[in-house]
């Protein structure tokens, strides 16, 4: 729920809003659930100032192609992204059978890992530790983790080509 915390990124882009592109059922959820946001007759200060933007296929974003990705998370169908020859797929508990043939050949990819603890969802350290996805990946990296994860700690015990990600870390790709 942190759609607020987008307010210092949109007021850079002043006057223009700043685009949040969602598969369109999640943007009518979050144009149902942030209205004071969205709804244009009830605007007060301090608000982000955002364009939703529905998307249910590849779109282009400053120059970047982004595929969607289809991934499970819990029950509900969601969408992680592939760019170039990254992927970025977080918040989900299962990677179909049929969203595999995305992730071939990638150079750079984003997964969670929420906690070291077996959970419904998201994946877990020692369940992507043996995914098949991460062996064809040239690197590895988990985000959304939960601070019971010692990070060096965590990063001894994963294979060579996978570690967490950091603040401030900054990777090179090609797109």
């Amino acid at each position: 729920m942190g759609i607020d915390d987008l307010r210092p990124l949109s007021y850079r882009h002043k006057p223009e809003k700043l685009p949040l592109y969602a598969r369109p059922d999640a943007a009518a959820f979050l144009r149902r659930m942030f209205s004071y946001i969205f709804d244009a007759d009830y605007k007060f200060g301090g608000l982000p100032l955002l364009e939703l933007r529905p998307i249910d296929g590849p779109v282009d974003v400053l120059g970047a192609h982004f595929e969607p990705v289809i991934l499970i998370h819990g029950e509900t169908q969601i969408y992680g992204y592939r760019f170039g020859s990254a992927a970025y797929l977080t918040d989900h508990s299962e990677i179909p059978e049929s969203s595999m043939h995305q992730l071939e050949g990638l150079d750079i990819l984003f997964l969670d890992a929420l906690t070291a603890q077996a959970s419904s969802h998201p994946l877990h350290g020692e369940e992507f530790a043996g995914d098949r996805g991460s062996a064809e990946t040239k690197r590895a990296f988990f985000t959304h983790i939960c601070h019971d994860l010692g990070h060096e700690a965590t990063n001894a015990m994963l294979p060579k080509h996978v570690r967490l990600s950091h603040d401030g870390m900054k990777l090179e790709f090609a797109i």
